[in-house]
């Protein structure tokens, strides 16, 4: 557990039992009946019990007093704190959210939260591999040796599925006596790459992978995205390539007891952590020669080739699985960015 988790674990027990179980409640409600992730599910957890804190030393003893003032002296008191705009603006988000459950469950008279403004977050443009930088980092893994130690991770560190996050997770380690051999790190780790890169697919979905999500002769594959939403994503030849190695060769030589259906494994076998995959796509970056590259780095990247090859907006949504298409409007402002920057180079009168 964090630093951060001990806190806010520490301030909810320190809330009267009311306030302790309308945030269970809410975190239940979260869980259950929104579908949403666990790390989401605590993120609002965090800021609610943040809220609830403030709300008692105001002098707020029970829920039915919280009110819009309560909430504005909040997110004050936040930002005299050095809190950033993106994080006020999610915590004015966790708030509405829980407003909005409080007076529909009957906790709250009115929705006090609807009212509640927040900060128009700054949005950075993402950060984009040209086409052939993104060729040379997915076809990295069959030009170079695995990168000496792409996990570089505490040795202890998995996730709820048993994925493997450890420092063996390499060659050199799988030849030194773990599951598997060497020859199949690197088609796992072009596998990795070829699907982030092809599909666009967040890692998490990509380690979230079964064997069975994959249709071969459409070449598609199933991903559950955020909230549980189910997307056909398409892939191209040189990823189906890729795979075909992978199951015929790789695969088979890392499988083992902890393996299950998951299409991508860690070097114990279990499914591969979120975690180590970032790993190995910085450390492939990295010794390529590359701009510092995260999966995120590959997913907006994917997005940005499509909209400059012609796609359209709306399919670029689908396949990204944004439920707002003003999530995949930021693309356009990076093609845009990159025309102006190839204008101001290459015109005589720019």
């Amino acid at each position: 557990m964090s630093r951060a988790d001990r806190g806010t674990r520490v301030m909810h027990q320190a809330l009267p039992p009311a306030l302790r179980d309308a945030v269970d409640d809410f975190a239940e409600h979260l869980s259950r009946v929104r579908n949403r992730s666990a790390h989401t599910v605590r993120a609002y957890v965090t800021d609610l019990v943040s809220l609830l804190d403030h709300a008692v030393r105001m002098g707020c003893v029970d829920l039915a007093e919280l009110d819009l003032s309560v909430l504005r002296s909040w997110l004050a008191r936040q930002r005299t704190m050095g809190a950033a705009r993106t994080s006020l603006a999610r915590r004015a988000a966790s708030a509405r959210a829980f407003s909005a459950w409080a007076h529909r469950a009957g906790l709250l008279p009115a929705d006090v939260g609807a009212a509640l403004a927040s900060p128009r977050a700054h949005r950075e443009l993402p950060s984009v591999l040209r086409a052939d930088q993104a060729a040379a980092l997915v076809e990295a893994p069959s030009r170079q040796a695995p990168p000496t130690n792409p996990a570089g991770t505490d040795p202890t560190l998995t996730n709820q599925a048993g994925a493997d996050a450890e420092p063996t997770d390499t060659a050199a380690g799988l030849a030194s006596g773990a599951t598997g051999g060497a020859e199949a790190v690197p088609l796992r780790d072009r596998v990795l790459l070829e699907l982030l890169y092809a599909t666009g697919v967040r890692v998490s979905e990509a380690c979230g992978l079964d064997v069975g999500d994959v249709d071969h002769g459409r070449r598609v594959i199933r991903v559950f995205g955020k909230g549980g939403r189910e997307r056909s994503v398409p892939y191209g030849v040189p990823a189906q390539r890729a795979l075909d190695d992978w199951l015929r060769r790789g695969r088979p030589a890392m499988v083992g007891p902890r393996s299950g259906d998951a299409l991508l494994l860690g070097a114990r076998g279990g499914r591969l952590n979120p975690t180590t995959a970032r790993q190995i796509v910085g450390a492939y970056a990295e010794t390529a020669g590359l701009p510092r590259t995260s999966p995120h780095d590959l997913r907006h990247s994917a997005a940005t080739h499509l909209l400059e090859g012609g796609a359209d907006l709306r399919a670029v949504q689908e396949l990204l699985g944004h439920s707002s298409l003003a999530s995949t409007q930021i693309y356009t402002h990076v093609s845009v960015e990159r025309l102006r920057a190839a204008y101001r180079q290459a015109h005589p009168r720019a």
